[in-house]
């Protein structure tokens, strides 16, 4: 996975979301992998106390374990996006196969989530052109990222991962953060310090739509 999308990358890839264009300064808290017991609901605390609302790219079989797990985070104001049912790669999987895990993470979104959210974001950041094609003819907008926090690798380390995101963060960033187990040691560390160092720097967070 990319740490940081380079300008080549999203010229390549220009019909997939990479950073939004805003002359403020906000940036956008995404989470992947969730729902999650425990840490999800940790990561809600976090943003509840900061008064931030984020965007979760959900797993359709976690939504699908921990439903009411997901019914908080709908009910805190967050906005959901679809990370397919099962987290697959799209490298190396059909495309049917594909657009189909798409759709049952979908049907599983709207059980519970009333909003007609679009939003999908490929597991790795890996989706062919087909793919690509597919769901951009079904309604739905890639979302990518400026900055990944690679908090998922513990021997990256929480300090390289908030200089990661602090020192590469500017208006509009697409910031990657996960809540799966993997994640949650440097996640509780890093979350915190990351919104404490964007705070301090003028910056407000948004939803992405």
């Amino acid at each position: 996975m990319f740490l940081k999308s380079s300008a080549l990358l999203r010229i390549l890839f220009h019909n997939q979301l990479w950073k939004v264009k805003t002359k403020e300064k906000k940036v956008y808290l995404t989470f992947d992998d969730g729902p999650v017991p425990e840490i999800t609901e940790w990561v809600l605390d976090v943003l509840r106390a900061e008064n931030i609302k984020a965007t979760f790219f959900c797993i359709g079989d976690n939504i699908r374990k921990h439903p009411l797990i997901f019914e908080k985070i709908i009910a805190d104001g967050h906005i959901i996006g679809n990370h397919t049912f099962h987290h697959i790669k799209g490298w190396g999987c059909t495309a049917s196969a594909y657009f189909q895990d798409v759709e049952d993470c979908r049907r599983e979104i709207e059980k519970y989530y009333k909003i007609n959210s679009r939003l999908f974001r490929p597991p790795y950041g890996k989706i062919t052109p087909v793919q690509t094609a597919g769901l951009l003819k079904s309604g739905y907008r890639i979302v990518m990222w400026d900055i990944v926090s690679k908090d998922y690798d513990q021997q990256f380390g929480v300090a390289k991962s908030l200089q990661m995101v602090t020192e590469n963060v500017s208006k509009g960033s697409i910031i990657v953060f996960h809540d799966s187990i993997k994640a949650y040691d440097t996640l509780q560390q890093l979350l915190p310090k990351c919104i404490e160092v964007l705070k301090t720097r003028g910056y407000t967070f948004d939803v992405l739509n």
